[in-house]
C-alpha cells in the first residue's frame, strides 16, 4: 500500500511540473502569454497607446522553438509578483525575430519584423527592450532606455522592471551595480 500511495505521489507531482512547464503557443509559434498586446504593429500607434495607458512601451524579441524563450515564460513571466507588475506597469509586445509580419517604424517606414529586428540590433533571443517614456527627437537605439538580452531568471528579470520603472538608467548607477547592491542588501526587487 505505502508504494502504491508513493508512486500515485510521485505521479501527481510530476504531471504537476510538467503542467508548470507547459507555455502555450500563438499562431506564429512563439510562446505566448494572454496580456501580451494585441497589435496591428504600427510602433508609433502601441507607444502612444502605452503613454496614454500611463505604462512603458516594452518589445520582446522571440523565435520558434527558442528554449530559453520558453524558459522566458515558463519561470519567469510566469512569477505571479512579475506578471502583476508587468501589467500594471508596461505594455508589452511581442515580436518574431524571423518575423515577416509588416510592420511600421516610429517613422513611418514599412518592412518586416525581421528588418526592424536588424534594425534595431537584435540579434538572439530572447531579447526585451525598454523604450524611453518620451521618445521625441531620438532615433533608432536611442529610443531605447534598456535592454535584457537573453533569459533571465526572476530575481535579475524583476530587478530590470524596476530598474526601468524607476528610471535608474537615468542615474551614473549601470544596471549590474543596482543588482549587486541590491542582491547584498538582502533586498527582493
Amino acid at each position: 500500500m505505502k508504494s502504491f500511495l508513493s508512486a500515485l505521489w510521485g505521479l501527481v507531482f510530476s504531471l504537476s511540473a510538467a503542467q508548470a512547464d507547459e507555455v502555450p503557443v500563438n499562431e506564429f509559434g512563439l510562446y505566448h502569454q494572454d496580456w501580451f498586446l494585441e497589435s496591428f504593429l504600427d510602433m508609433s500607434e502601441d507607444f502612444q497607446g502605452a503613454r496614454d495607458a500611463g505604462k512603458r512601451f516594452v518589445i520582446i524579441w522571440e523565435q520558434k522553438g527558442c528554449p530559453y524563450c520558453k524558459d522566458l515564460h515558463a519561470k519567469t513571466l510566469s512569477q505571479d509578483n512579475i506578471k502583476t507588475y508587468m501589467q500594471d506597469n508596461f505594455v508589452v509586445l511581442q515580436m518574431n525575430i524571423w518575423g515577416d509580419r509588416e510592420v511600421t517604424d516610429f517613422d513611418g517606414t514599412e518592412m518586416t519584423e525581421k528588418d526592424f529586428a536588424a534594425k534595431n540590433g537584435i540579434a538572439f533571443t530572447p531579447t526585451v527592450q525598454f523604450l524611453h517614456e518620451d521618445i521625441k527627437g531620438k532615433d533608432g537605439l536611442a529610443r531605447e532606455a534598456a535592454r535584457l538580452p537573453g533569459f533571465f531568471r526572476p530575481f535579475h528579470f524583476k530587478a530590470m522592471l524596476n530598474y526601468v520603472h524607476e528610471k535608474m538608467y537615468e542615474t551614473d548607477k549601470p544596471f549590474q551595480r543596482y543588482i549587486v547592491e541590491l542582491a547584498q542588501s538582502g533586498q527582493k526587487p
